[in-house]
């Protein structure tokens, strides 16, 4: 491992990207690294449609509201000193795709097990299984209510 880690961890605001963001950070102290905090964003395939009863909003700008989720989120679980460095990053496209862009080069990549969509029951999400199959470096899914640091 270098000497410097760069652990690239994705958020969506979701609580397990929440617990992944708490463990990501408290690794990074303990191997004096830094943090990538990423969240993607897209535009949803229904946008710019207009059908009956289907209002249009010009307001509706998913990537600010991404960076705000990022900047929340952050501000949530570090607070005002992290003891670490933190980069924050909003990358277009699927959260995979962003992900796996992003994990390039990187030490760790660092997801929740489930984010804010899909199936409630379903143990690891459409992403956080992507990603444990595509990565292109070691992958730690924390799962809701399984980090160290509560």
């Amino acid at each position: 491992m270098s000497a410097n880690p760069r652990i690239v961890v994705g958020v969506d605001g979701s609580p397990a990207s929440e617990q992944a963001l708490r463990w990501a950070v408290d690794y990074a102290k303990a191997v004096g690294g830094t943090v990538n905090v990423i969240a993607a964003w897209e535009y949803p395939a229904f946008y710019g449609w207009v059908g009956t009863g289907v209002p249009v909003s010009e307001a509706f700008n998913p990537e600010e509201l991404a960076g705000k989720t990022l900047s929340d989120t952050v501000a949530k679980v570090v607070g005002e000193d992290p003891a670490v460095r933190i980069s924050e990053t909003v990358m277009p496209g699927n959260a995979a795709q962003a992900l796996l862009e992003a994990a390039k080069g990187a030490a760790l990549l660092v997801v929740g097990s489930r984010g804010l969509g899909g199936f409630s029951g379903v143990l690891l999400g459409s992403v956080s299984r992507h990603l444990t199959e595509h990565a292109p470096c070691p992958v730690v899914v924390v799962r809701e209510g399984q980090a160290a640091s509560e």
